[in-house]
């Protein structure tokens, strides 16, 4: 998925530059405005000290959750005591690390860029389904915690490679990981450790997803417990006949460089099987469906009470089958079919099973927007529990006891609130009102006066923002503590213009002065499944800074984006470009004729990753709107990017060969007639740094000027403060010159 990621890394490698002679105004930036970008810098866009991963105990009784310092990534986890309303340190990674240096598995690191985790220290736990143990994986070691006590103990292994992905059992007794392509299973009684797992070796692993289903469909994990902790389902991967992307450090030559199996748009995928293994070892059953027409294994969900149910999809992401499997002799049973013409959107919450078994929950576009489905254990559909033109965004949870749902929705795409509907129908009854973005989190519920407690997380209008506990009734038992440094809010105008009622939000300076004309820049994502609008300020902070360099600073949602139904989210089927573009001049143009402050002779556009692309794609194509671009880790072929992602939207490439030249940078760089940067790390194992080398050599030869500036061993997202600091400095530096300063009406 193109977003912006974790990482590394210190150096940046000089800038090479194609640009006039001129010399540049003056492009200094004021040291109270560095002060705040080191600010936004050190802290991580003011994200460290927030309380991360923050899970609910079964029992209500208390909240486990993982925390930095301000301004350091090293996590340490800590309990939140219901009752007391007080915290306590479980365990700090210095106590296992000790000042040296965390090392970690290549596995390890590509899952971290995966699920985007800059995080270093304790990185993630694991609670047992009792809530009585934690698994905390740390330095490649692993450690079980017994909460009552806080004794922690290091789980020992004889085995060769590094532990990756481990879970404990559902029952708490035993803990699972993947070595070196296999797995195994320690009995924590005993210490007593079994491989249960066979024939992993070149290009054949067992127990760990595949890049596009951890990057594209959410789905991180290559193996489940059973239930009732007797049985391990898991993935069989073989990467044969795949091609092998290759990553130099550029900065050391002479190390190895780093290889991956990538699944490049129109070549081979990974195979992948799925087999069930008794936990104890033994022979392992497989379970076959039609791989030829359902190549994808995008979901696998196994519950108390609910058969081992999985989701497969066919190449095109146009059909989808959900099935039970007979964990006795693995054979299938169809609980419903999924069809859509353009691309059929995979939902990660469901399906969800009853506690008692007796259905699931469903979520489907089938009617043309998001609805909420019951259905029988048979896939039957029992009925659909969410009202037309209701907004859904997704389930946030299922109370069993009380026969009742919990789902994130709004009409407003700039917002979310949380409600609550009977199993039984009805209408849903808004259970949030503070405008914003709300959503609920429930732990495993396993009886206990607090059984019912669940965590309420915000981010509001207002600026404030957090995460309460609450009890089942709704009463607020505690805050999670914050130690992270508080941003400066932003002062962000949100609204609806044009005839497609596009949302957008302004950012003006914080020493605007009414009557001048300001050059304008627009932050722009411009893809699938994200929003830049939002009715949370906390997002625009860097966009505020940007502003009070002398800018406006201006985002608008147009088609393609989610939570405006299926209609205007499939528009750009088969072409990511046109219609996209068209959307963002169109409602540029209403917000300059609504506000004359607007200089809209003066634009420039940045983005980063699809939106990377978006400006290279804007400066080229529509020169009369945009003056000057910076284009940050860009998409440049999609042809070059994975499987999974691009051909859900281009289609295959032999069935759409039109649409991947439209969508493709090289095919407009002989137009470029303004200014732009080019920003790319050289070790993006995402965008890989092929496509800005593909970029700037069809700009080198078609005699155009630009500017390039690699970043040096960084991936797709750049934590490191000192390069952020010169980054953000380099950016405004830039639009400053090509696009000047406000000036008098």
């Amino acid at each position: 998925m193109l977003a912006v990621v974790y990482v590394s890394i210190l150096v940046l490698i000089p800038t090479i530059v194609f640009a006039d002679d001129a010399q540049p105004p003056d492009v200094a930036i004021r040291a109270t405005d560095e002060d705040f970008l080191r600010q936004y810098a050190e802290t991580y866009h003011f994200s460290l000290g927030r309380p991360r991963s923050a899970q609910m105990a079964p029992d209500g009784s208390a909240v486990l959750l993982l925390r930095s310092q301000p301004r350091s990534f090293v996590q340490d986890l800590y309990e939140f005591d219901c009752q007391l309303g007080s915290e306590r340190v479980l365990l700090t990674a210095s106590q296992i690390v000790r000042g040296g240096d965390e090392q970690l598995s290549a596995e390890e690191k590509a899952l971290r860029e995966r699920l985007r985790l800059a995080a270093q220290g304790i990185a993630r736990f694991d609670l047992s389904d009792d809530g009585t143990k934690v698994l905390v994986p740390l330095a490649n070691r692993l450690f079980v915690i017994e909460r009552e006590s806080g004794t922690s103990t290091e789980v020992k292994s004889s085995a060769a490679g590094f532990p990756f992905d481990p879970r404990l059992s559902p029952d708490g007794q035993r803990l699972a990981c993947v070595r070196d392509g296999e797995i195994y299973v320690t009995d924590l009684a005993s210490g007593d450790e079994r491989q249960i797992t066979r024939g992993a070796g070149g290009t054949i692993s067992h127990g760990t997803a595949e890049f596009a289903a951890q990057e594209e469909m959410g789905r991180v994990h290559g193996y489940w417990w059973s239930p009732d902790s007797r049985s391990i389902a898991y993935q069989q991967t073989d990467t044969a006949g795949m091609e092998t992307f290759h990553i130099l450090d550029p900065l050391h030559p002479e190390r190895e460089p780093k290889s991956w199996p990538y699944p490049r748009t129109g070549t081979k995928n990974a195979a992948v099987r799925l087999a069930i293994v008794p936990a104890a070892g033994g022979e392992s059953r497989w379970i076959d469906w039609d791989h030829e027409t359902y190549p994808y294994l995008a979901k696998v969900v196994w519950q108390e009470k609910g058969p081992l149910t999985i989701l497969v999809q066919n190449r095109r992401q146009t059909e989808e089958m959900l099935y039970a499997v007979d964990e006795q002799t693995g054979a299938l049973t169809e609980l419903l079919k999924e069809t859509d013409t353009a691309w059929i959107n995979l939902a990660s919450s469901c399906p969800k099973w009853l506690k008692d078994g007796s259905g699931f929950l469903w979520l489907t576009e089938r009617t043309g927007e998001w609805s909420l489905e019951l259905r029988s254990r048979h896939g039957k559909l029992v009925r659909s529990l969410t009202p037309g033109g209701f907004g859904l965004i997704d389930l946030a949870g299922v109370d069993d006891e009380q026969s009742a749902v919990y789902v994130t929705a709004s009409t407003d795409p700039t917002q979310q609130h949380v409600y609550s509907i009977s199993l039984a129908g009805g209408e849903p009854t808004k259970l949030t009102s503070a405008p914003g973005n709300h959503s609920f989190s429930f732990g495993k519920r396993a009886g206990g006066k607090r059984s019912g407690s669940y965590l309420h997380n915000y981010s509001l209008a207002d600026g404030r923002a957090g995460t309460r506990v609450c009890d089942a009734d709704g009463s607020q038992l505690g805050e999670l503590e914050s130690v992270a440094k508080e941003p400066p809010l932003p002062k962000v105008e949100l609204l609806t213009v044009g005839q497609r009622a596009f949302r957008a939000a302004i950012v003006r300076p914080r020493s605007f002065v009414a009557g001048a004309k300001y050059p304008v820049i627009v932050h722009v994502y411009g893809g699938p499944h994200a929003l830049t609008v939002n009715a949370s300020p906390r997002g625009s902070v860097l966009q505020q800074w940007l502003a009070d360099q002398g800018f406006i600073v201006v985002s608008l949602d147009g088609r393609g984006t989610p939570r405006r139904g299926r209609e205007w989210e499939r528009a750009i089927k088969n072409n990511l470009i046109d219609i996209p573009l068209d959307d963002q001049v169109a409602g540029l143009q209403a917000l300059g004729a609504k506000y004359a402050e607007l200089d809209l002779d003066r634009v420039g556009i940045t983005g980063w990753s699809f939106g990377g692309y978006f400006s290279a794609m804007a400066a080229m194509r529509r020169p009369d709107i945009y003056k000057a671009a910076v284009a940050g880790a860009p998409v440049c072929d999609f042809r070059d990017y994975d499987t999974h992602y691009t051909e859900r939207y281009m289609g295959l490439v032999d069935e759409n060969r039109s649409g991947y030249e439209a969508a493709n940078v090289v095919t407009y760089c002989k137009r470029l007639s303004v200014p732009l940067l080019i920003i790319h790390g050289t070790a993006d194992d995402n965008v890989y740094f092929l496509h800005s080398l593909k970029m700037t050599e069809a700009l080198f030869r078609a005699g155009k000027k630009f500017e390039f500036l690699p970043l040096a061993g960084f991936t797709h997202m750049v934590p490191d403060p000192e390069v952020t600091i010169r980054l953000h400095t380099r950016i405004a530096a830039f639009f400053k010159q090509h696009l000047g300063q406000p000036r008098a009406k």
